[in-house]
């Protein structure tokens, strides 16, 4: 560990944020890098015309273990994936795999861990998932300069500008997994997991937003519950329509669960302002946008929903999620993620999925959890390392992901297979992946903050949106400029 920059591992543990788990599940820290990209990672559709950044495809199996060099290679059942052992055969090799608690993905890869040593018995596993999520980067930080700490780490995409640049990880085995073969198979979205023009980790699953409606709610308002908003006005008119007070004011029933701090923030920034028309960013990454006219307009649309139509309120049965899960409020924005929720805690609501009400185009927010391999896997333990990262990104494995986790399949084959496509609340967040972005954070967690400064500073103190919006974005682009001032040539 002696190549890990300790001082941007130090600014790792100590500047990271404890954002919570429903902000896109993507807390940032307040460290810099070193050293940005050279090449810009792009913010870009997950469609394969207009992506911008990179890669959506699957990987192969390690070379050194005499397996195929094509993602495709990895693309088969888990037996073929992984059968040869390393390449030090006979010796017992172990590994350690780190992701943060959250217990359907804890009981999920204990199994896998479980097949996978079955069929590679010289290969262990030590699976740390009890490190909670608001400590994870900490945690991580803290273990490097010790030596200690993963082989294989599940990353947040938005951290990996921090943690490539403290140089804690090292780059994918292009024999393994070739650029080429990555961008074919997988979600463009995935291509926001390549910097300076390599690939940093691959994914087993990915995430959009889209709409979640209460169907009985829709019935209530007078509403036909099997047409769902499908335009900006359309779902200020269903929000009202399903709107109750009682006769003192009070709130009795939310036509839109408002949650700025959970899928709120990413609604706007990427959602709302491409469908207005307007990139959140420049093409290079290096300005922001969200000062442009088409940017407060959305941004004034979006804190109307609260300022002038009054269908949801701040706090309202505690969070969004909550309002929504327990019958309170009609419309609600949120990720693919939330289905395993729902359907352990409210197994009864009469609800549906819709993509994103669209304006003048159609725009989601997409995200993803990585897989990497840091700089302590060298040797055979790279080797066992890579076979397990290989194992993760197979089919078989992306099936059970998505049933267990309720997350989307990174492999575009995987999911367009009838059972997810056709799946009436599975299919709708597919169809989004098509148009969904990934933002580029320097800190995703002060970005986050900045846009909910400016919407408190609307709702709370009754600034103009335009002034909001400023202040924000001046926040935001004073982290960019500090980040590329550091771009090395």
């Amino acid at each position: 560990m002696n190549q890990v920059n300790r001082r941007h591992l130090l600014q790792l543990s100590f500047g990271a944020a404890a954002a919570g788990l429903l902000s896109a599940c993507a807390a940032g820290s307040t460290a810099r890098p070193n050293a940005a990209p050279t090449s810009p990672p792009a913010a870009q559709p997950t469609t394969g015309q207009a992506a911008q950044a990179q890669p959506t495809t699957g990987a192969a199996a390690p070379a050194a273990a005499a397996q195929p060099t094509t993602a495709a290679a990895a693309a088969q059942p888990t037996a073929q994936a992984a059968q040869a052992a390393p390449a030090t055969a006979g010796q017992k090799v172990s590994i350690e795999y780190w992701q943060y608690f959250y217990q359907s993905k804890q009981d999920l890869v204990n199994t896998l861990i479980q097949d996978f040593q079955k069929a590679n018995p010289n290969i262990e596993i030590v699976h740390n998932s009890t490190i909670p999520y608001e400590q994870y980067q900490q945690k991580l930080a803290a273990a490097a300069p010790a030596g200690q700490g993963p082989d294989v780490v599940n990353l947040y995409y938005g951290w990996l500008g921090k943690f490539t640049q403290s140089g804690y990880l090292q780059e994918l085995p292009t024999s393994t997994f070739p650029a080429a073969t990555l961008e074919k198979d997988f979600f463009p979205v995935v291509q926001g997991a390549k910097l300076q023009g390599k690939y940093w980790g691959v994914p087993t699953a990915v995430r959009t937003l889209a709409l979640f409606y209460n169907k009985d709610l829709l019935t209530a308002g007078g509403v036909d519950p099997n047409k769902p908003p499908t335009t900006w006005e359309e779902f200020v008119d269903i929000a009202l329509k399903t709107t109750k007070r009682a006769s003192d004011g009070k709130l009795d029933t939310a036509g839109f669960a408002w949650g700025p701090d959970g899928q709120g923030h990413q609604w706007w920034r990427e959602a709302l302002n491409r469908q207005n028309g307007l990139p959140p960013m420049s093409a290079d990454l290096k300005k922001l946008n969200w000062t442009d006219p088409k940017g407060i307009e959305a941004f004034t649309w979006w804190t109307d929903l609260v300022t002038k139509h009054k269908v949801g309120e701040p706090g309202f049965y505690t969070d969004d999620q909550t309002s929504f899960k327990t019958g309170h409020a009609a419309l609600h924005i949120d990720g693919s993620f939330r289905l395993s929720t729902f359907a352990a805690d409210a197994p009864n609501l009469n609800y549906a999925i819709a993509p994103l009400p669209a304006h003048k185009d159609k725009a989601t927010y997409s995200s993803f959890w990585v897989n990497c391999l840091t700089k302590r896997a060298t040797g055979p333990r790279l080797e066992a390392a890579t076979k397990w990262l290989q194992y993760l990104t197979t089919p078989e494995v992306m099936r059970q992901w998505v049933e267990k986790v309720g997350e989307l399949p990174a492999l575009q084959s995987v999911a367009k297979e009838d059972k997810y496509a056709r799946d009436p609340k599975l299919g709708p967040f597919l169809q989004s992946l098509d148009y969904g972005y990934a933002t580029f954070f320097v800190d995703e967690a002060a970005d986050r903050q900045a846009v909910l400064d400016a919407v408190n500073e609307v709702i709370l103190n009754g600034t103009a949106p335009d002034q909001a919006v400023k202040g924000a974005a001046d926040k935001v682009q004073a982290m960019l400029d500090d980040y590329w001032a550091s771009v090395k040539a």
